[in-house]
């Protein structure tokens, strides 16, 4: 049996862009760089980027207030930049959360560490 991979050729260009940037600048920048970074390689891909998008979070059908999220892709794929030493537990959470709160179903976690490392999150928004 063969799973399909949920927007499997936009994260494959995220992460291919992730790479590239991580080559590039290497280790020990801010996030905040990073995802400027990451915004010019997939806008370079010929992707649409939207950074720091405000998406509802509701509760029992109503509005309860807003969050964050650092980008979304082509409308379909959400990613959070993580960087430091040590990605904190509670990150894949985080990024669960925000796939969560939207009526997208996969996003990525991008973890600029001394090594680089990235995490698929889906959640079925049916």
């Amino acid at each position: 049996m063969r799973i399909e991979l949920i927007e499997k050729e936009i994260t494959k260009d995220v992460i291919g862009a992730f790479f590239e940037v991580y080559n590039t600048l290497g280790y020990g920048f801010l996030e905040f760089v990073y995802s400027l970074a990451m915004e010019r390689e997939l806008l370079r891909r010929g992707h649409i980027v939207r950074r720091e998008v405000s998406v509802p979070v509701f509760y029992k059908g109503e509005l309860l207030t807003t969050q964050r999220v650092d980008m979304i892709v082509d409308e379909k794929v959400i990613v959070e930049n993580k960087a430091g030493p040590i990605l904190p537990p509670t990150s894949r959470l985080q990024a669960l959360s925000y796939v969560r709160s939207t009526s997208l179903e996969v996003g990525l976690l991008l973890h600029f560490g001394p090594e680089p490392n990235f995490y698929r999150v889906v959640h079925s928004n049916r």
